[in-house]
């Protein structure tokens, strides 16, 4: 099976999610619904709030669907 994994970012941190490890428990949507809105396409938007609250969320995943990580600063 190919893993799918789709990354969406607002320029800081990069929102990491990986549907086949999703078990749809909504704590994203949740916790921050003007990030995660499951209706939409794309679903993730990242420029919806801080960097520290996106971390923040998606640490409380159940799954490991959602990740994070920090952008690397351009020089």
């Amino acid at each position: 099976m190919i893993e799918t994994i789709k990354e969406y970012t607002n320029g800081e941190v990069t929102i990491v999610w990986k549907p086949q490890l999703c078990i749809h428990a909504a704590n994203c949507a949740r916790g921050l619904p003007k990030v995660f809105q499951p209706k939409d396409k794309p679903w993730i938007k990242p420029e919806a709030a801080s960097t520290q609250n996106i971390i923040d969320q998606v640490f409380k995943c159940p799954s490991g669907a959602l990740t994070t990580y920090i952008n690397a600063q351009k020089q």
